[in-house]
């Protein structure tokens, strides 16, 4: 990453510089993702239930020395090693950055929006691309107004492609998203139901998201989703080249039959008068729409029907979430087996640093491909990253990462290949841990997480943890800021794991949990929770 000066910064966002000149590379707004202290600018966000402003004191307590706010803290004698950027509104600020650094770079940026479907098309377009472009793209689901300026700070030089997500919830958003992103390249994916409360129609809503691709290049959409082609037929749109897919009416990418047989789907079409049969490894709808997504980006990037053919058989599935799975000798699993990246392996490190059921930690990481960096840069990164999350025990595969392993600590042990730790595998090695799974797709982790998985029964009872957010949020949401909130976690949270539920509230800063009996409490203080 380019590093900046904080005297740099303070110009680009129009601030006042306090304090003690610093050059920073990262850009943190939680205090709860602190991976490199001494390199973070952090920006005290404001918001109607946070104030970032009083995780000061506890960030430079922890080596942080950048801060953008909006007013000095009342003790700044206290802070003489530390620069402050004092700004009017840390958020735009924020924003402000993003939208600068995203100009320096030339190569095409790609945003989606839409109501489904915007993660999984942003990872099926980098499973296709990756092996010929270096592609930055939006972390899981970083598409607010916070997760988009933090998105677009990962672009580097050597890129050749961004792609970047967009999410609004209400009206007045999209412009803001517009400003940052200036996206080349857009993808509408859809229209339908989440965050229609905020907005009087599906007109509206429609509406606002196609702010987004005012100045676009290029957009890419389904012509069946009405209010889409509707909107796009406003004098504003004129100067964009519409590319359109439709199973109804006359298109570009004109789709005349799709057939799901056991596992999968054959797809026939026209694509501008040339017949098309592709076959796509997935039943269900919502994915045959994002592949036809992806099946008309690729038809305008220029790819003959072969290699779009290969490319789509291979997709992958994308997990949303990362999943949480009982172990083998009461160790507990993460499992992030399908992408390994930077920016993937801090968002999973900090998920693993919230788990306290145990206090081994341990990460198997796979070799990081077509990340664009030099070995020994890439991998510094990655052991300075496992040493800042306290990680007791990290196993590292692959034939590139295995070249630098006298970057990590001693207690760490590496393999060439998968089969290789397969082969050396002994149960009994693993034991009252919280261990990380995170592999590229190549490494077929999958072997791996069979055999740390516990197997006790066939039937599952599936917590969702986003959904459980989700909910939280809702009911605080009608709550004024100042009012507390206790969270039952009674009789194991009844019955669907204490640990895991009272993790999670915690990290999303409850104020009180309750439970049945005294020794519920004990039993949650040992494992961590305070």
């Amino acid at each position: 990453m380019p590093q900046y000066t904080l005297k740099q910064i303070a110009e680009i966002v129009n601030g006042e510089f306090h304090g003690t000149e610093q050059s920073v590379m990262h850009l943190l707004t939680d205090s709860r993702g602190l991976a490199y202290p001494s390199d973070s600018l952090f920006f005290a966000i404001k918001g109607v239930r946070h104030n970032g402003h009083k995780f000061i004191k506890d960030l430079y307590a922890l080596g942080v020395r950048s801060f953008v706010v909006e007013s000095l803290p009342d003790n700044a004698s206290q802070y003489l090693q530390a620069g402050f950027i004092v700004v009017h509104d840390t958020l735009a600020a924020l924003q402000s950055l993003a939208a600068w650094h995203r100009k320096q770079f030339n190569n095409p940026v790609v945003a989606i929006t839409g109501s489904n479907g915007k993660t999984i098309l942003k990872e099926w377009i980098y499973q296709a691309l990756h092996k010929e472009k270096h592609i930055v793209r939006s972390p899981k689901s970083f598409n607010s107004q916070v997760g988009v300026p933090l998105s677009l700070w990962q672009i580097e030089p050597q890129h050749d492609m961004a792609i970047i997500e967009a999410g609004i919830s209400k009206p007045g958003e999209m412009a803001k998203l517009e400003h940052m992103i200036s996206p080349d390249i857009g993808i509408f994916t859809n229209l339908s139901e989440p965050h229609q409360e905020n907005f009087a129609d599906y007109r509206q809503k429609c509406a606002e998201k196609l702010m987004l691709f005012k100045n676009c290049k290029q957009l890419i959409y389904c012509k069946d989703h009405g209010y889409i082609s509707e909107l796009l037929k406003n004098p504003g749109f004129k100067n964009i080249e519409q590319i359109t897919w439709s199973r109804k009416s006359q298109a570009d990418l004109q789709i005349t039959n799709i057939e799901k047989e056991d596992q999968h789907t054959r797809i026939s079409g026209f694509y501008h008068h040339n017949q098309l049969e592709l076959l796509i490894p997935f039943i269900d709808d919502a994915s045959i729409e994002n592949s036809l997504h992806l099946l008309t980006f690729l038809l305008l990037l220029g790819y003959n029907e072969k290699m779009i053919g290969e490319r789509l058989l291979h997709l992958a599935p994308v997990a949303m979430r990362l999943e949480l799975k009982q172990g083998i000798n009461n160790c507990t699993i993460i499992n992030d087996s399908y992408n390994s990246d930077l920016g993937s392996l801090a968002i999973a490190l900090d998920f693993l640093n919230y788990q306290h059921q145990h206090d081994n930690k341990t990460v198997i990481l796979s070799d990081i491909l077509q990340s664009g960096k030099k070995g020994e840069l890439l991998y510094k990164e990655v052991s300075k990253l496992i040493a800042q999350k306290n990680i007791v025990r990290f196993i590292g595969i692959g034939s590139d990462i295995i070249n630098y392993q006298s970057l990590f600590s001693q207690n760490s042990t590496f393999y060439y290949t998968t089969e290789d730790f397969l082969n050396h595998f002994r149960k009994e090695n693993f034991a009252d841990a919280t261990i990380l799974l995170k592999g590229s797709r190549a490494f077929e982790f999958e072997k791996i997480l069979k055999v740390l998985e516990d197997k006790v029964h066939e039937t599952v009872l599936e917590i969702n943890l986003n959904a459980m957010v989700h909910n939280l949020n809702y009911f605080k949401s009608k709550l004024k800021p100042d009012t507390k909130v206790v969270a039952m976690v009674k009789a194991f949270s009844y019955g669907s794991g204490s640990f895991e539920i009272a993790n999670l509230l915690q990290f999303h800063r409850v104020d009180y949990l309750g439970v049945a009996f005294a020794d519920e409490g004990v039993a949650l203080r040992k494992a961590g929770i305070t």
